[in-house]
């Protein structure tokens, strides 16, 4: 199960996927710097943007 966004806060070193790996499903670590998805859930993930500037959906929560 993905993590909803009430779970996800600025500052969180989490595992998502890039738009460009969703075939592959390889997944990047980040710290998040803003929330993106609107929505309380989302069936691939909430979207993030992390403090070096990558875009993805969030798989799951790493601390």
């Amino acid at each position: 199960m993905k993590p909803e966004r009430k779970d996800i806060r600025p500052g969180m070193l989490v595992a998502f996927i890039q738009k460009h790996h969703q075939r592959t499903g390889e997944l990047t670590e980040g710290i998040v710097k803003s929330i993106l998805t609107k929505s309380p859930t989302h069936p691939h993930g909430i979207k993030i943007m992390t403090e070096d500037r990558l875009v993805g959906r969030v798989q799951q929560i790493l601390e």
